[in-house]
């Protein structure tokens, strides 16, 4: 990653997934600071506070079924804010809609992984996801 440390932000309602998430992103290696909303009301507060948005890179691992709105409305207000446009979004859900895959990249989602049903399938994909995460670059806010 980038020199400066990236901050994961993880928008995930489902405490199960949250920790299966972050478990198998740490054992890919992955030791950047993750911070946990388990709504969109909350993550978008926080997102949207000058010192989040100014103090260096984001990374945003979006689930799109939350229970207080959609993470396309969030993809969306993430991608329309000048200062958080550029923070690379990965869609994490169990959605597999081709309909939504396509409404969120045309939002500006840079990844979209569906979550798969069975347990040990889904942390493989978390795990890959993580090695991904090791080297990617991320531009500075």
């Amino acid at each position: 990653m980038s020199a400066q440390p990236v901050t994961i932000i993880m928008v995930e309602d489902d405490e199960g997934h949250a920790r299966l998430i972050e478990k198998n992103v740490r054992r890919a290696g992955v030791n950047n600071e993750i911070v946990h909303f388990v709504d969109g009301t909350s993550a978008l507060a926080h997102l949207m506070q000058e010192h989040v948005r100014a103090n260096g890179p984001l990374l945003v691992l979006l689930d799109l079924n939350l229970p207080d709105m959609s993470g396309i409305d969030i993809l969306a207000q993430l991608k329309a804010d000048e200062r958080l446009r550029r923070a690379p979004v990965i869609v994490l859900t169990t959605t597999d809609d081709q309909r939504e895959i396509q409404r969120c990249y045309d939002l500006g989602c840079n990844v979209y992984i569906t979550k798969p049903v069975e347990y040990e399938t889904f942390a493989q994909a978390i795990r890959q996801l993580g090695l991904f995460l090791s080297v990617m670059q991320v531009p500075e806010a």
